[in-house]
């Protein structure tokens, strides 16, 4: 686990930014603090900080690995895991012949470049985000993981290319009129979405590598190839109990691989059926493990009460952080610098609070986020079973019922049932998160009506054309929701900290299983997950399969109306962005929603989230304090 920054040079002036890159690097520190080194020639840059986690003494980076004629040939840098790195190390061995120096699986990701090529991506099992070098073909590849759940950022100029694990350090490297260059199309995709749909960011100079894609550098120009296309063979379940030990055996075995490290593992518990999974199977290999829990004092909005239940019932140590307003507040500024382009999920704010936490005990964390994009956990996913007699009506007739919808008085029954009957479902669901229509975007003074949501998911609806409409909605959030939201978040909290997150529901082997799972298995009128919950029975306590869903619940309803107002109508007042938004429009919708009844409070959040995010990266007004990574040298 670590930080990578790498320069490709087109005119083999790579020495040249040498000095830049190091300095840059300085910005990954949170991400690496354990090690920082770099290899230089006239083509490449390499750097990297290190977070130690398999392989603390031998498997340092850049990493050389020989050529047929025993010289160094390959360098790589890599920010990951691969958990069937044992499996593959010995498979290259009796193949080819393979040789290895380290116990680690830096380098055998690095041998299966050397023997299977490009196609070695398809080997690996795990999160990553690597580059490597070849010195005697002068090119480079690289690739990012099947789901995206790390990350990896590129900018490409007349000098060549550059990538890295967070956008910060790509940014010092930038003119400073780049820098400021606001991506207007991601900034309106933000405020639909809460989030910058990839591959863009919000400057218009920094990209990114895609999940599930590979790529080549070659004279110094990027060239970029989908690898992992993921498809839902769906089946008719067959015996049930033997889908269910499946899905369980399968689940069973990814923790196992996950838990694989030098150092100690935890696990993050909500209190939720994903995460309790994940912590009681992590148990099952691992008999002191450690969990943690964050919440607020408010009530209704802290799992603390049912996730020491929960780590009672499964026999583990529970830890637990409770979270004040002024904290919160604190921290988010912060927060901000270390997520790179703004996140409007107010659950970042807690998840960094137990990850700082978790990191004064373990270096690694399991976590359940996955759970629900594989087997069918959200409720929205159950919206075409209540829409499957509109199926069958004609079009006109489908109009003419959205038609009716408009003219009932809001509030009256069914009257948003009809309006969503009469919307196909390509214009009807882009992803989990839906903060402000089109037509509430008038405090942007940069809206372009050549700008939509549809934008985002327009080629995806005519890959998945074949399917039902629930797994169509199952892959739609595979490149939206998931990847630009939940991994995202899961991975700058934790970073920020030092902690590597692992997410074993993320596994292609558990998509392999999943992606098979009939509707059936996935949603019903009454549940969702069904399939999984029916795996766990004797895995999961009794008391939490029919608990509602919270995650890391915040009550920024509340607190903006009351603790939080004044901070809030403060970052309004003093952001620099009249260029792009209306301040008094923000003001007012502030107002409204501390005088109610009307809940404003993620449509502000979201609005706040891009002005400190303004505030730090654009205007470089804000200056968070960065801490220096200091932990326990025991862990």
């Amino acid at each position: 686990m670590c930080g990578l920054l790498g320069f490709v040079s087109k005119d083999r002036q790579a020495k040249a930014r040498a000095d830049d890159i190091t300095e840059a690097m300085h910005l990954l520190r949170h991400r690496g603090p354990d090690e920082t080194t770099s290899w230089v020639d006239d083509d490449v840059v390499l750097a990297f900080q290190r977070l130690s986690i398999i392989d603390l003494d031998l498997s340092h980076q850049p990493l050389a690995y020989p050529g047929e004629d025993g010289e160094d040939r390959y360098r790589i840098i890599f920010n990951g895991e691969i958990y069937n790195y044992l499996e593959l190390r010995e498979r290259l061995s009796r193949e080819f012949g393979a040789q290895f120096n380290t116990r680690g699986d830096t380098e055998v990701i690095v041998a299966a470049y050397r023997y299977l090529g490009e196609e070695c991506v398809s080997a690996l099992r795990g999160m990553f985000a690597f580059l490597i070098w070849d010195q005697q073909e002068r090119r480079a590849f690289g690739a990012r993981d099947h789901f995206g759940i790390k990350p990896l950022y590129v900018v490409s100029d007349a000098t060549g290319t550059y990538l890295g694990s967070e956008k910060k350090s790509l940014l010092a490297l930038l003119d400073p009129t780049r820098v400021a260059d606001v991506d207007h199309r991601s900034l309106q995709h933000y405020l639909t979405l809460q989030y910058v749909p990839e591959p863009a960011s919000m400057h218009t100079a920094v990209r990114r590598i895609e999940s599930g894609t590979a790529f080549r550098i070659v004279d110094g120009k990027l060239h970029t190839h989908r690898y992992f296309h993921p498809t839902f063979p769906v089946g008719d379940g067959g015996d049930r109990k033997a889908l269910y030990r499946r899905i369980q055996d399968v689940l069973r075995d990814s923790v196992k691989v996950h838990m694989r490290a030098d150092v100690t593992v935890g696990a993050f518990l909500s209190g939720g059926i994903d995460s309790t999974a994940i912590a009681a199977l992590a148990k099952q290999e691992n008999p002191d493990l450690l969990t943690f829990t964050v919440g607020f004092e408010r009530p209704g909005f802290s799992e603390i009460d049912v996730a020491r239940e929960s780590a009672e019932a499964i026999g583990v140590t529970h830890i637990t952080r409770v979270v004040t307003p002024q904290e919160f507040m604190d921290a988010v500024p912060l927060i901000v610098w270390y997520l790179d382009d703004p996140v409007a999920d107010p659950a970042l704010v807690p998840l960094w609070f137990i990850a700082r936490e978790a990191r004064r005990h373990v270096k690694v964390v399991l976590s359940g986020e996955g759970a629900d994009e594989l087997f069918g956990g959200y409720n929205i996913y159950r919206e075409p079973l209540s829409l499957r007699p509109f199926e069958k009506l004609p079009r006109q007739l489908k109009s003419a019922l959205g038609m009716l919808s408009q003219r009932l008085p809001d509030g009256m029954r069914g009257k948003d049932l009809l309006r969503r009957g009469s919307i196909p479902l390509e214009e009807r669901y882009y992803g989990n998160a839906r903060i402000f229509r089109d037509d509430e975007l008038g405090f942007l003074r940069t809206r372009s009506p050549d700008v939509s949501y549809l934008d985002i998911t327009r080629a995806l609806y005519r890959q998945n054309a074949g399917y039902d409409a629930v797994t169509r909605m199952q892959h739609i959030d595979l490149f939206t929701w998931l990847r630009g939201d939940i991994l995202v978040k899961a991975d700058k909290m934790t970073m920020a900290n030092s902690l590597e997150l692992r997410v074993p529901f993320l596994d292609k082997e558990v998509f392999a299983v999943a992606s098979t799972l009939p509707v059936a298995e996935r949603v019903t009128r009454e549940t969702t997950k069904y399939a999984l919950r029916q795996a766990l029975r004797d895995v999961v306590p009794a008391h939490i399969f029919d608990r509602r869903k919270l995650g890391f619940p915040v009550p920024i309803r509340h607190w903006l109306a009351d603790q939080m107002y004044d901070w809030a109508r403060t970052i309004i007042n003093d952001s620099q962005t009249d260029e792009l938004l209306n301040r008094q429009a923000l003001l007012a919708m502030l107002d409204a929603h501390r005088r109610g009844p009307v809940d404003l409070s993620r449509k502000i959040w979201t609005v706040l989230i891009f002005l400190l995010w303004h505030g730090i990266f654009v205007e470089q007004r804000i200056q968070p304090e960065i801490p220096e990574p200091s932990y326990p040298v025991s862990i």
